[in-house]
């Protein structure tokens, strides 16, 4: 199976759903919490720095979601829907050039009291940056921008 000629840039919006695709990705979300979870129980995460710019996520952070309380469980739905995936289009792309893999799913625990399992886990994909194969009626994701921004409010 090919994704076209070689060297040619690959439109997401032109992609197929590639099953092996969507394997590497669950395989990659898996390790990174995994990864972030063994960390969190040898340090505190207020004494983790996740980014170079901790500190400018944090206060973007602030302003574009005021309401944003870091010890209350996340709102999924609230998440998810129509305006709150656009406001959070928005926070993210502001880092599109800055973060490295920004927009990669990646697994939220929406409780901070308790560590990851399926019932206090966010996954999926968003629908906030347009990926073909993917839908908000798979479930809901955390992009990397969103792990990082609520992980440093935590």
């Amino acid at each position: 199976m090919s994704l076209g000629p070689a060297g040619a840039s690959l439109n997401p919006e032109q992609a197929e759903n590639f099953e092996d695709m969507e394997k590497q990705f669950a395989v990659k979300a898996v390790q990174h919490m995994t990864t972030y979870w063994a960390i969190l129980e040898k340090m505190r995460g207020s004494k983790l720095r996740l980014t170079k710019m901790d500190d400018e996520i944090y206060e973007h952070l602030k302003k574009d979601f005021p309401e944003f309380n870091p010890k209350e469980t996340i709102d999924e739905d609230k998440m998810k829907s129509k305006e709150g995936k656009e406001r959070w289009r928005n926070f993210m792309m502001t880092y599109e050039k800055t973060v490295e893999d920004y927009n990669f799913g990646t697994m939220l625990r929406s409780n901070p009291k308790f560590e990851y399992s399926e019932k206090e886990t966010i996954f999926g994909l968003l629908d906030l940056i347009p990926t073909s194969g993917y839908s908000a009626d798979q479930g809901t994701a955390a992009m990397r921008m969103q792990f990082y921004a609520i992980e440093i409010a935590r």
